[in-house]
């Protein structure tokens, strides 16, 4: 595979505008320590070509006809891809946002941002840092924070499985190994189950779960 021996980042860009694939194609391959694999124009392909073409990292749009980006991040993630996928976005409303981050994106950009951030930011995700601009990453605090009274919400079935390796003292790192998602991800699943159960940290989440019989 070309990454094995080319240092530079390879991306798959994911758009449905020609434009804006254009217009990154051209930014990206005008910049040192990138090159663009392939492109495609909505979800499901995404899903084809990041298979085929193995890219260190997806720049992904999230709505577009055809196959919305939210669907193609699960999916990527149930089919344990290696890419790391960097959400680029016109939009930074809540529903996209969330979603996104849950399904299993490493990061999240407005597609205003300049261009040294957008570098800054795959090459952050390159190495499975996360990555949020400053005004998604208020959001996503306001949104766990508005999440309903704490402690009075369901847990999910993926909150759950991370909150009972957490109670066997697992890292987030191997929690990530464990269930085959992104350390950025095991992080957004705890910040939501603190939220959900009014704590603060780990061993007080672990209490507190065993305390309601969450963890039996």
């Amino acid at each position: 595979m070309p990454h094995d021996t080319d240092p530079r980042i390879s991306l798959l860009i994911v758009d449905d505008h020609p434009v804006v694939r254009d217009g990154l194609r051209g930014m990206f391959e005008s910049a040192p320590g990138f090159t663009v694999v392939g492109e495609a124009v909505n979800g499901v392909e995404a899903v084809e070509r990041a298979a085929a073409l193995d890219p260190d990292v997806i720049l992904m749009d999230l709505r577009m006809p055809g196959g919305g980006g939210v669907d193609a991040i699960a999916e990527l993630s149930r089919r344990r891809v290696r890419a790391r996928v960097l959400v680029l976005t016109t939009y930074d409303t809540d529903s996209d946002t969330l979603p996104a981050i849950e399904a299993g994106a490493t990061g999240y950009l407005l597609k205003d941002a300049p261009r040294d951030e957008l570098f800054t930011a795959v090459r952050a995700a390159a190495e499975g840092r996360t990555v949020l601009s400053p005004a998604v990453a208020s959001r996503l605090v306001s949104a766990v924070r508005d999440s309903g009274a704490p402690g009075n919400e369901a847990l999910s079935a993926r909150e759950r499985e991370v909150l009972a390796l957490v109670a066997k003292g697992t890292s987030n790192r191997e929690v990530a190994r464990e269930l085959f998602i992104s350390e950025a991800t095991v992080k957004t699943h705890l910040t939501h189950l603190y939220a959900k159960l009014g704590v603060k940290d780990r061993a007080a989440a672990v209490a507190t779960a065993y305390e309601r019989g969450i963890l039996g």
